[in-house]
């Protein structure tokens, strides 16, 4: 659990995640910039962007429209995947 690692190492997690841009084809062969992995602390770290709807139950119609669109992220240590 990312958690375990700590709240400094997860906050270090979270701003490489902010900054990311290390997109290429094995880690978004569509892409679409919306999965991302890389090495720290130890460890790889997986993170995942879904675009959902208002009720965040379904896939939004629009990913492009955020009045009709959540964006969620998902970050995990690649070992819990």
């Amino acid at each position: 659990m990312l958690a375990a690692l700590g709240e400094e190492a997860t906050a270090r997690i979270i701003k490489t995640i902010a900054v990311f841009d290390d997109f290429c084809h094995a880690n978004d062969p569509h892409e679409e910039h919306d999965f991302g992995s890389f090495e720290t602390e130890g460890h790889t770290i997986f993170f995942k962007i879904d675009y959902l709807d208002g009720s965040l139950t379904y896939h939004s119609p629009d990913p492009t429209d955020p009045a009709v669109t959540v964006r969620v992220i998902t970050v995990m240590l690649a070992e819990e995947y």
